[in-house]
Parts: C-alpha cells; sequence; structure tokens
C-alpha cells in the first residue's frame, strides 16, 4: 500500500565550497575536490581523503527522484557533521554555519513539499549558537537543528550549554543530535573502527549526558532526536540502569530519576539494519518515537530505504507512526 514516508535522517551538501583556509587563515576545514565522473570528493586541507560524495549529495531533484523510487515522498536534510567546525575561532564557525544554512535553504525552498531543513549552529560559542538558530528559524524558515554529540569533547551536560536548550525550547525548535569526532577515534582507524564502534557509543555518550545532567528534567518541552536509533544506548540501557542502581553516588548526582524513566521521552530514529533490533527499540521507545531515517545519502545507511520495516508484521498504525507521524511530531511538535 501507498503511505507517506519521511525520512527524518539524510544530509545534503553544497556542490561547492569557498576556501575556508585562504579566508580564516589557518587550516582544518574541509576542501570540494571535483572528479571527472561528476562526483567530487571531501578533502581535508592537509591533503587527506575523507570521503568521496556523488551528485545525489547536492542535486535537489536527483534526490527527489531517486528516493521517490522507493516510495518516499519527504526528507528531512542537515549537513554533514565533518561541517560543524565547532574547533574553529567562533566567528569564523559562525561563518561557516551561515555559508552552510543558507546554502541548504537555496537548495531546498524551491521543492518544499519534499525537503524540510535543519540548521546547524556554531556551538562553541553558545552565544552565536542562539543568534544563528533564530536566524535559521526566522529567515530560512527552518523547525529545527542538527547538532554534535560533543563540542570539542565537552559533554551535551555541561550548563555552559543550558541557554541553548532554553532558547530552543523557547523557540520550538526541534534537535537532530548526530555522531561526530568520536572518542578514541584517533586510537581505531583501521576497520572503519570509528564509524562501526565509535559512532553508537558517540550517541550514547550524548543521551546518558542529557540524562544524568537533568537537561531533559530542567527543558521538558526539548524535541530531541538521536540518530542511528540511539546508537548503544538502548541495547546497553540494562547495564546504565543497573550502574544508576548500583553507583547512585556515581551516576545519579546531577538528576536523581532513573535512565529508564526518559524511555519515550526523545525520540530515535530508525536506522538500526536489523529487524530484531527494530523489534526491541520499539518496545522500550514506543512507536510515536521512533521515526524512520535513513542516512541517505551514504552506503553505511539504510540503502532500501526501509523496505526492512515494511517487511516485519508490525501493524498498520504502528507503520504509519514510524514513516510519517513520529518525524511530524519531532519537527514540528505536533501532528
Amino acid at each position: 500500500m501507498s503511505r507517506r514516508k519521511i525520512d527524518c535522517h539524510t544530509h545534503i551538501f553544497p556542490s561547492s565550497l569557498p576556501d575556508f583556509k585562504s579566508k580564516f587563515g589557518y587550516g582544518g576545514f574541509i576542501q570540494l575536490r571535483p572528479n571527472d565522473d561528476g562526483s567530487a570528493d571531501m578533502i581535508r586541507d592537509d591533503g587527506k581523503f575523507f570521503r568521496r560524495i556523488e551528485p545525489n549529495c547536492w542535486e535537489p531533484e536527483l534526490r527527489i527522484r531517486e528516493y521517490a523510487s522507493k516510495g518516499v515522498q519527504e526528507q528531512i536534510v542537515c549537513t554533514i557533521p565533518v561541517m560543524f567546525s565547532y574547533w574553529a575561532k567562533p566567528q569564523d564557525g559562525a561563518y561557516v554555519a551561515r555559508f552552510l544554512n543558507d546554502q541548504l535553504a537555496e537548495q531546498i525552498q524551491p521543492h518544499p513539499n519534499h525537503y524540510h531543513g535543519l540548521g546547524t549552529v556554531p556551538m562553541q560559542s553558545v552565544e552565536l549558537a542562539i543568534e544563528e538558530m533564530r536566524y535559521c528559524k526566522e529567515k530560512l524558515g527552518f523547525h529545527g537543528l542538527q547538532i554534535g554529540s560533543n563540542v570539542n569533547q565537552k559533554n551535551l551536560s555541561d550548563p555552559e550549554y543550558f541557554p541553548f536548550w532554553e532558547a530552543c525550547e523557547a523557540e520550538n525548535m526541534a534537535l537532530l543530535i548526530h555522531p561526530w569526532e568520536m572518542m578514541g577515534e584517533a586510537d581505531m582507524q583501521k576497520y572503519w573502527l570509528p564509524w562501526l564502534v565509535g559512532m553508537p557509543a558517540e550517541t550514547s555518550r550524548a543521551v546518558c549526558s542529557m540524562i544524568f545532567g537533568g537537561v531533559f528534567e530542567k527543558f521538558p518541552k526539548l524535541r530531541v532526536l538521536f540518530a542511528h536509533a540511539g546508537g548503544s544506548f538502548l541495547p546497553t540501557l540494562g547495564r546504565v540502569e543497573h550502574g544508576y542502581h548500583c553507583r547512585p553516588d556515581l551516576v545519579a548526582i546531577d538528576n536523581p530519576r532513573a535512565p529508564s524513566e526518559y524511555l519515550g521521552h526523545f525520540w530515535v530514529d530508525s536506522a538500526t539494519h536489523d529487524g530484531r533490533l527494530l523489534d526491541y527499540v520499539l518496545e522500550l521507545q514506543g512507536a510515536k518515537r521512533v521515526a524512520f531515517g535513513t542516512d541517505y545519502p551514504f552506503p553505511l545507511g539504510d540503502l532500501e530505504l526501509g523496505a526492512f520495516i515494511e517487511e516485519r508484521s508490525y501493524s498498520e498504525d504502528v507503520k504509519n507512526d514510524i514513516f510519517s507521524e513520529a518525524a511530524l511530531e519531532w519537527l514540528f511538535g505536533t501532528k
């Protein structure tokens, strides 16, 4: 049967980038090098290859045709996390964010029935992040932001970010939290371990930090979705919960509530790559807090765009919640 499908976790990129290194006078920024076959290579400015991307990473019409062929009508789009640039000087990070946000808006605004944008903000300065968040909402019409799982290895529970959470809650802005700058990344380069091991751990780090730091207690209307089905948080919840009970002197020092009490408070996407794990995620979260997400257009994403969900013996109500209703409630605060 035909149903509305909104992919809540996809990435989009400009077709070209400024030379940020020359502009700011220091390195660390991504450059884009076009290839003869129409693809482009993302290059760190020390010349190290990061990732090859194809035209479906920056051509909105091509994307529409590609995901429509698999029964998807809408995408929620955001930049590639390597572009967060939280390590940059605050004003430079703000410049990069503004460039990316304006580019994203230019790509998607001709296609309002197919795309919803998530902005990026310079989290290294809470003041500038709030300013850019309001620009994204008021000038670009975005309903949410994508932020990283840490800010220069500082956890999201740090009180420094409380004014940002407060502002997002007040402005009704949804948040997608995506892993980046994975802890231990430099020590596990072989076998693609940063992406296979580090990313799930990073997401659990973000979830646990926000729970234990009392972020959800202090800002109960904050709407947060964690990428990649919440990473390793839900599969290891038993251990996390046991730690809370056996060592409250170490765990429950900023928030007395148990981690399990927050199940269903936040959203996760459906990118488990395993129907059995999705069954477990749904059991813990409920279908209204699991939103269809694929990580399109990258190879580690759900390449069949939800086919494994359709194959599960879920009720039509559950499938409709996953494929559209959960994303609508997360992004807009209402169905």
